[in-house]
């Protein structure tokens, strides 16, 4: 499914994304100096045509569309140390269009269904610029894609 975006120009939240193609959680994976004790899970999920052409190119095409779904986490009674996933925080996307000028950030809250654009200059755009593995996505977080990254050559360490 390609963006949809309000008349306002934000983007709006797929209400299938849960259905889209699982990649990887992470716990804790913000940009604070200071480690939180209860953490956010970040589940990301890419729409099923932009992975099935990852697979196969180890590139994006058009239309990409990952969405962090941020989790808070709770304490876990029965175990020592143990978390678990809780209420959702967040969303986060991170969406190729070159309708909108290629690649953009956009956030989410838990009460909204669509979000605003971060700004270009916004610290994300250069974080994911100098780290991300492929095209500006942190692809070395995601397992099931790594191997296909590597085999064409789009894979940087």
């Amino acid at each position: 499914m390609a963006q949809q975006y309000n008349a306002q120009g934000e983007i709006v939240l797929p209400p299938d994304y849960r259905e889209w193609i699982y990649l990887s959680t992470g716990l804790g994976m913000n940009y604070s100096e200071t480690p939180s004790a209860h953490p956010n899970f970040d589940n990301v999920f890419v729409n099923p045509e932009a992975y099935r052409v990852f697979l196969k190119t180890g590139a994006w095409p058009d239309k990409t569309m990952m969405i962090i779904e941020a989790r808070a986490s709770d304490d876990d009674p029965l175990s020592k140390g143990g978390k678990f996933q809780n209420k959702i925080t967040a969303w986060e996307l991170h969406v190729k269009d070159a309708s909108h000028g290629g690649w953009a950030f956009y956030a989410i809250q838990p009460t909204a269904k669509s979000g605003k654009a971060f700004p270009k200059t916004a610290a994300c755009f250069i974080c994911h610029q100098k780290n991300g593995a492929v095209d500006t996505t942190f692809v070395q977080y995601y397992p099931t894609l790594i191997d296909a990254a590597v085999k064409a050559g789009t894979f940087k360490k």
